[in-house]
């Protein structure tokens, strides 16, 4: 089912306006300087914020946008001497290459895909990267003095898994994503990171609403 469908069938939703008037507000907040934020979070907050809300929608505009996202944080975290996560943008850029594509022409015969679920094997592969990917990070972080070794490890294992799925176009990213993010709200919060904690809690709010619509998209693939 296409976005457009989506449109005519419910109506404007509360989103469409939203989600591009509050991205917009927090660059001029920035740009006017309302808030404490500079430039660059300001651009990769309201490039995250969008990119997430197409993917509820299916639109494959979210890939591009993702890419930005991907530069902004890679930016904040060089100049934040935050090395690990801005390695990790490398591998989302690469993912997000991979994904785009794969929206484009990962169906069958190169078609475009569709939503669908996660396979048996997939799931044994998730779930073997989950315990031993989050048990070696957590050994890294602990080695160079991370402020919340097993937290960090869990959230980047989990938010690696939901990229591949959501590369896939599989319906089951969405529960890894609202599971991180979860995780990330009373995290950030704990960091004095309120604005990053609440921009987080927006985005389980977009991923419920993105489980509900690929749910609706699920049910008429054939």
């Amino acid at each position: 089912m296409s976005e457009a469908v989506l449109e005519r069938r419910s109506g404007i939703a509360p989103d469409t306006i939203a989600v591009p008037v509050l991205s917009v507000l927090l660059l001029l907040s920035s740009w006017l300087k309302w808030l404490p934020i500079d430039h660059t979070e300001a651009w990769g907050f309201a490039t995250g914020a969008v990119c997430v809300w197409l993917v509820t929608k299916g639109n494959i505009w979210n890939w591009p946008i993702g890419l930005a996202n991907n530069i902004f944080f890679a930016i904040l975290f060089w100049e934040a001497r935050l090395f690990a996560d801005f390695g990790l943008q490398g591998v989302y850029f690469v993912l997000g290459i991979w994904g785009w594509w794969q929206w484009l022409h990962g169906g069958e015969q190169r078609s475009k895909l569709k939503v669908s679920r996660t396979t048996r094997v997939e799931w044994m592969a998730i779930a073997a990267f989950l315990v031993l990917g989050t048990w070696g990070l957590r050994e890294i972080l602990i080695a160079v003095n991370g402020s919340a070794p097993f937290l960090d490890s869990l959230t980047t294992t989990l938010c690696l898994a939901a990229q591949y799925l959501l590369c896939r176009k599989r319906y089951e990213n969405w529960f890894l994503w609202i599971a991180a993010d979860v995780i990330y709200v009373p995290l950030y919060s704990s960091k004095n990171l309120p604005l990053t904690a609440l921009l987080y809690a927006g985005f389980i709010i977009l991923c419920i609403l993105g489980l509900k619509r690929w749910t609706e998209e699920l049910r008429e693939t054939p």
